[in-house]
């Protein structure tokens, strides 16, 4: 499979699980992800997110499933 490094402040905990929000046409998509390893300040997922996408970095608290957001390129 296929391993995807993302920061590790996008990975958020909640209700018990490692979730991580993607940008989708400018809006947050909350997706359940499955963190593997960490390295440093990156964790690295085996599930939930694809190669190329774009995932908020440091989520603020209140952010929502399907909030508007704007990308930010790295």
């Amino acid at each position: 499979g296929r391993t995807v490094m993302v920061p590790k402040s996008a990975v958020q905990s909640r209700d018990g699980r490692d979730i991580v929000f993607v940008v989708q046409h400018g809006r947050a998509e909350r997706r359940a992800v499955t963190v593997i390893d960490t390295q440093g300040d990156d964790s690295i997922l085996s599930a939930g997110v694809s190669v190329g996408e774009s995932v908020v970095a440091d989520p603020p608290a209140g952010l929502a499933d399907g909030t508007a957001v704007r990308a930010r390129k790295l």
